[in-house]
């Protein structure tokens, strides 16, 4: 992470002296992230209408077009930003192809977008303990599907950050950015996340550490 987020500072830098090039690295280095983010969290029935690689691409062109205004302003860091203007541009679609009520798009605690079955089920998958004995197995199966309903039943915002850390593996310092809290602030939400998990689940021995 160290290491992109170097890279990044550098093209930044590039695009604000003028170098267009730089400008279209530093847009498209992100693709797979933003990619990645918009399946996990993109509602199931808009598929037959909508494939993520279309919502990223319209993110980051519109990413373009404000590109400038954040090199002068630089109100989050550079991914976050771009982050932000995709989640923007999914509510947009949820509400437009869904006719859900509308609803101001801030930070993420303000906009939740339900999680489809097979993210639910991949992130049940991350935060359990790999086997590999055929008992282990089956009881990482009925576990899986118990970690499945007890993520249902967590309050939005410990779901969104085990979401955010899990799936989208974002680093703590973009969660920060983007839900407005301190480093440890993350932490902290994330480690009391795990812990209503686990008082649902009941079963301590079966959930990876944060």
């Amino acid at each position: 992470m160290p290491r992109r987020e170097d890279d990044t500072e550098e093209l930044l830098a590039r695009a604000e002296a003028g170098d267009t090039l730089a400008a279209g690295e530093l847009l498209d280095r992100h693709r797979a992230r933003l990619r990645r983010m918009v399946a996990v969290r993109m509602d199931r029935r808009l598929s037959p209408r909508l494939d993520p690689s279309d919502v990223v691409q319209d993110a980051l062109a519109e990413a373009a077009r404000r590109l400038s205004d954040y090199l002068l302003k630089r109100p989050l860091p550079f991914y976050p930003w771009l982050r932000q203007i995709a989640w923007e541009r999914l509510v947009h679609l949820h509400d437009r192809h869904l006719r859900a009520q509308k609803r101001a798009v801030g930070r993420e605690e303000h906009v939740e977008m339900a999680l489809s079955e097979q993210s639910a089920m991949q992130l049940a998958d991350r935060l359990l303990a790999t086997g590999t004995s055929p008992s282990r197995r089956l009881l990482q199966a009925e576990l899986r599907a118990r970690v499945r309903t007890a993520l249902d039943r967590l309050p939005p915002h410990d779901r969104e950050i085990l979401v955010m850390w899990h799936l989208e593996q974002l680093s703590v310092s973009e969660i920060a950015a983007l839900l407005g809290l301190t480093l440890a602030g993350v932490k902290s939400r994330h480690r009391r996340a795990l812990e209503r998990l686990l008082g649902v689940l009941d079963d301590k021995d079966k959930l990876v550490e944060p």
